[in-house]
């Protein structure tokens, strides 16, 4: 077993939007500083200062869809959320609550999950209020429901999710956001136990090994098989190069996990997936807090249109009649793999994280 290191390598990818766009609100707020300051610090120079609140349209005159798209997965925004944003949400089976520190992602995942779930050009929108936001935390420790008082997870205490709805660690270099969350939950004196979770397809850690941390953040590295990653998630570090992002934060105390996902019955799918639970096995010492989480590959009819405009000659597979049909509770619908696929999936996944990972927890599969 390699031994873990406690510096990284330099991170392998980060990146530099196009455009900015500030708000005159998000520009009074004291991250909204520091988000600037940093912006310049980066050698962003295509900051423009916005008279008020609104955004202005990314379509330029004779542009059309792919060309829109582009320009808005090439511009970040900082901006102060509506007042409704402020009420955290759970996050089932993930944690207790959401804790969205911005909302869009630069990489370019060709099933990405915010395609079904943000309206909107695909904008990545950082909020400008997170010391409000960390402010308010308090209230919302003891009142959750998916590991707040639970017999399975209750040890985690009250679980505050980062990476709902963006990847912090992408923009991590660009904002801070991350890092300042990370030190205010190791430091803050709460009125009970708490973890902050967040989860990257990105390895830019240095800003983070020294922090405070006090073991309350849980970081964790998105990854999948070889091909899987090769094909379907562009613009993100690889996944050897999560794997050594992976080893220094275990190495800095930080408890880890490792959610695979979206798991895919490509070609070779157990000796590519047995191999990807051997690098973890590699990454991350004997006995030190390991989670892995498993979600399969799924995709909604809205998911699919909108993946299909943005990326027209993806070759994911997303065709309805190889998949079973799953209805919640609102009429809801989602396309998964079927019956016999997802036992085959899973039995492969529970046996061979428990042969090649003893130490981890599986928290859940999906």
């Amino acid at each position: 077993m390699t031994t873990p290191v406690l510096t990284p390598p330099a991170p392998s990818r980060l990146w530099t939007p196009q455009r900015v766009l500030v708000t005159r609100s998000a520009a009074e707020r004291p991250h909204g500083q520091r988000v600037l300051a940093r912006l310049e610090a980066a050698g962003v120079d295509a900051i423009e200062l916005l008279a008020g609140d609104r955004l202005p349209s990314l379509r330029g005159r004779g542009d059309d869809d792919r060309a829109a798209f582009m320009a808005a997965k090439a511009t970040m925004a900082l901006v102060v959320p509506p007042p409704s944003k402020r009420k955290l949400q759970p996050i089932p089976p993930s944690a207790d609550f959401r804790l969205d520190l911005a909302e869009g992602c630069p990489a370019h995942c060709q099933y990405c999950y915010l395609a079904g779930s943000l309206s909107g050009p695909p904008i990545t929108r950082v909020w400008a209020d997170l010391d409000e936001v960390l402010a308010d935390l308090d209230g919302y420790v003891g009142h959750g429901a998916v590991t707040s008082g639970t017999a399975g997870r209750g040890h985690e205490g009250t679980t505050f999710e980062a990476s709902c709805y963006t990847d912090p660690l992408a923009l991590e270099h660009l904002t801070g956001g991350l890092a300042r969350t990370v030190e205010h939950v190791g430091t803050h004196e709460w009125p009970g136990p708490v973890q902050l979770r967040a989860t990257t397809k990105f390895d830019d850690v240095a800003g983070l090994l020294d922090l405070p941390h006090g073991g309350r953040t849980r970081l964790r590295f998105s990854v999948n098989a070889a091909s899987v990653d090769r094909r379907f998630e562009g613009a993100t570090a690889t996944v050897p190069a999560r794997l050594r992002a992976l080893s220094a934060v275990a190495a800095a105390g930080y408890p880890v996990g490792v959610t695979i996902a979206p798991i895919m019955p490509v070609e070779g799918w157990q000796e590519q997936y047995g191999e990807l639970l051997d690098g973890i096995a590699a990454a991350v010492p004997a006995g030190h807090d390991l989670t892995v989480e498993c979600i399969t590959h799924r995709f909604t009819p809205g998911s699919k249109e909108t993946l299909l405009d943005w990326y027209p000659r993806t070759r994911l597979e997303m065709d309805e009649e190889q998949r079973t049909t799953k209805r919640g509770r609102f009429g809801s619908v989602k396309h998964v793999y079927p019956k016999q696929t997802m036992a085959e999936l899973r039995g492969w996944f529970q046996r061979e994280i428990d042969a090649r990972l003893p130490d981890a927890r599986l928290l859940y599969w999906t």
